[in-house]
């Protein structure tokens, strides 16, 4: 166990949806068919790395725009709990704009970024990182690009939640 991030694209109607009863995200995402909805992807318990290689630092203290790619500060419903917190989203504009940055991310590029005693040292969640941990950071920050890709290609909407 342990939190998960979640990327779900939806529709700029959808999104209006979500955001005027949040009990319907609720519905779709903890659905008994929600494994089989392919707009609603995981990256596992990778975000934090994800965030690192994008900024440096943890959630808790980097500084950059770029962590809106997982944590907008935009936020569906303050009252809701998704399993670690409210879900946050993004526009389908504020989508292609973060697409535009992510998608130039190489696995070289990443793999210089990626320094697992930094990330030991500052508490990159979930602490398990060495040399063997890079494939498994990269795997899920290619889905993530591969979710902004589709997003900005379709016109949709993203909403992130811990799990």
């Amino acid at each position: 166990m342990g939190m998960i991030a979640n990327l779900l694209r939806v529709t700029p109607t959808e999104l209006k949806t979500y955001l005027n009863d949040s009990t319907l995200l609720e519905e779709r995402i903890y659905s008994p068919d929600a494994d089989k909805d392919f707009n609603l992807k995981d990256i596992d318990k990778a975000w934090d790395a994800i965030i690192f290689l994008l900024t440096g630092d943890n959630i808790q203290n980097a500084n950059n725009p770029l962590v809106q790619v997982l944590f907008s500060g935009q936020i569906i419903d303050e009252g809701q709990d998704l399993g670690y917190g409210p879900g946050h989203y993004l526009t389908p504009k504020q989508v292609k704009e973060l697409n535009s940055k992510i998608s130039v991310f190489t696995t070289e590029e990443l793999k210089q970024r990626y320094n697992p005693e930094k990330m030991t040292e500052i508490d990159v969640y979930p602490s398990i990182w060495d040399s063997e941990t890079f494939e498994y950071v990269d795997f899920y920050f290619k889905r993530l690009q591969h979710v902004y890709a589709e997003a900005e290609k379709n016109g949709q909407a993203i909403i992130t939640f811990l799990s």
